[in-house]
């Protein structure tokens, strides 16, 4: 049976210049990045934060998605590891309550170089050698923008009122729910939702956690995209200029033009994975990486989550 883990090339700016952060493990007596093994019921995003959490002690939001490594363990198993670049911001790190212990001996912040050097295994450097093509392009600091579509709601023919009261179902309140872990991985700052029903339950629950108000609006909403008057430009040129990580919750027929809207705004060359990334399940969601100092630069990496439930 494969194993799956998640971790992350953790950086941080040092006196102008950009450091990521090695840990020497005691067990392994390696040189590896922070990771670990998903914990049953866990999403890969959940893993990567709660593990590099409890071997640094640091706090840390994910970034751009760094690739995959696979391995086979000495027990003979396969071993499949996701990695995202994660930056600790110096809160962060004031705030680790790291100590030596059974498992982490050590915590020590590099050069990108020096790390890629230090490192015991191959594979781990091959992954900050993508964060390097980050680092050498100028675009390590990232945001968010994520499509998000509503939960399962109720269908058409079994509601009898307007479309844009219809409610979610019991399975779309828990799918509602089961994102709350992926999501809160990239900390949004700001929710914006269609008016629809389906769309202000499916955001509530998150909303909840992270204590933000979802601002609802009719311009992603489904009546006034196929009436004409829905405005998606509108909405995705200001996120984009605020360049903080946003939550747009819409329809099936409106997300593949906020994807659109995000790749016009930012300059991305037509490619087939930005066409697909507004084509989700109920409940799905694509993460579009963008540069805070770079916004123009174009889409730096989309990836897709669904739900398990």
């Amino acid at each position: 049976m494969t194993v799956f883990a998640a971790g992350a090339v953790v950086w941080r700016v040092v006196d102008g210049k950009v450091r990521v952060l090695v840990i020497h493990r005691t067990v392994h007596r390696d040189v590896s990045l922070p990771k670990g093994k998903v914990d049953p019921g866990e999403v890969l995003p959940q893993t990567a934060v709660r593990e590099i959490s409890e071997e640094t002690g640091l706090a840390v939001t994910l970034g751009v998605p760094l690739g995959v490594t696979n391995y086979t363990m000495p027990n003979g198993r396969e071993k499949v590891v996701h990695y995202w670049a994660a930056e600790a911001s110096d809160e962060a790190v004031r705030s680790s309550t790291f100590l030596p212990n059974g498992e982490v001996a050590a915590l020590e912040w590099l050069s990108v170089k020096k790390a890629a050097a230090a490192l015991t295994y191959e594979r781990d450097a091959e992954i900050v050698e993508r964060f390097r093509m980050l680092v050498d392009e100028g675009v390590t600091r990232t945001f968010a923008i994520i499509a998000l579509r509503h939960a399962k709601a109720t269908p058409p023919f079994q509601f009898d009122g307007p479309d844009h009261t219809r409610p979610l179902t019991e399975r779309g309140r828990g799918q509602a729910k089961s994102i709350i872990p992926s999501l809160l991985a990239f900390s949004p700052e700001k929710i914006v939702t269609s008016t629809a029903r389906r769309c202000r339950q499916t955001v509530e629950p998150v909303a909840r956690v992270l204590g933000i108000e979802p601002k609802p609006t009719d311009l992603i909403a489904q009546d006034a995209y196929e009436s004409g008057e829905s405005d998606v430009r509108d909405v995705v040129g200001k996120r984009v200029r605020k360049r903080v990580t946003t939550v747009l919750c819409s329809h099936g027929p409106v997300l593949p033009d906020i994807v659109r809207e995000v790749a016009l705004a930012t300059g991305t060359a037509p490619a087939a994975t930005i066409s697909r990334a507004g084509d989700l399940p109920v409940a799905g969601f694509s993460v579009l990486h963008l540069s805070v100092d770079r916004p123009g630069s174009g889409i730096i990496a989309i990836e897709t989550h669904v739900p398990h439930v």
